[in-house]
């Protein structure tokens, strides 16, 4: 049996969730007790010593974090039924896809996020990263259409590795307010009525807003107490700072509510 240290609202979760259930493997979800605190949680942190999910772990010997890893892990050990597109070309361009979307994409919706759901910036200083952000996701909405094209799927003639990379992404930005359409909208539509993004989606939202007391007004509580950090690694802090943020970054320093990627087993 498969246990992956999860969170359902991490895009990176739900692409590995989405690869599962088109699979059919058997898993069990776990939720990390105190995910993005630092608190020395021994099981989940010797599969993920960067504290962030997803992580998997199976049996033994089976101890993995991040997402793409995961995803090749399973594509080489239940290699049936193959997400991945036939040919090494088209494999390498749904990796390219992937990458794009990990890290350029993604520093986007997460940035939204510091502002909208945990109140970083205000007024002017608000505004100014907003507009930023949303010049950028029409462009990469421009972008992810050049490369869907005519195709019914990013990944070629069937669902897979390319649709499932992207959709967790731009079900991010939807909650933003921020559409693609077109071509690439029925894309996002399709791809929400297949049962495995269906289920990650509700997980998501149930997450998200699951009574009176949001688990985002809760997680903002404990980012103010010091007792949540947000991590600001690698294409995170670049965006952060691109987009007119720099005050940002300084004031979670000063507050010491952000973190940043800790030598392993320290």
């Amino acid at each position: 049996m498969i246990t992956l240290y999860d969170h359902p609202l991490s895009p990176y979760g739900q692409k590995v969730k989405i690869a599962l259930l088109e699979k059919e493997i058997e898993f069990e979800s776990r939720l990390p007790e105190g995910l993005g605190s630092g608190a020395n949680i021994d099981d989940f942190l010797a599969a993920s010593p960067r504290g962030e999910v997803p992580a998997l772990i199976e049996g033994d010997d089976v101890r993995l974090f991040d997402s793409s890893v995961i995803l090749e892990y399973l594509e080489d050990r239940w290699p049936e039924p193959s997400l991945l597109p036939a040919s090494p070309l088209a494999r390498s361009r749904v990796r390219m896809l992937e990458d794009t979307m990990d890290t350029h994409f993604e520093a986007i919706t997460w940035g939204l996020s510091e502002i909208r759901y945990f109140g970083r910036a205000e007024g002017e200083l608000a505004q100014t990263i907003e507009a930023a952000a949303a010049t950028q996701i029409e462009g990469w909405f421009a972008w992810l259409s050049s490369q869907l094209g005519e195709q019914q799927w990013f990944n070629g003639d069937n669902f897979g590795w390319g649709d499932l990379c992207v959709v967790p992404f731009l079900n991010g930005t939807s909650g933003f307010g921020f559409n693609p359409t077109g071509h690439l909208g029925d894309w996002l539509k399709r791809t929400n009525e297949r049962a495995s993004v269906t289920a990650c989606r509700e997980a998501a939202a149930a997450m998200a807003f699951d009574g009176p007391t949001t688990n985002l007004d809760q997680l903002k509580q404990a980012l103010e107490s010091g007792l949540f950090k947000r991590e600001y690694r690698d294409h995170r802090l670049e965006w952060m700072i691109k987009s007119g943020g720099l005050s940002v970054v300084e004031s979670g320093l000063k507050s010491k509510n952000i973190r940043f990627t800790d030598v392993f087993g320290t």
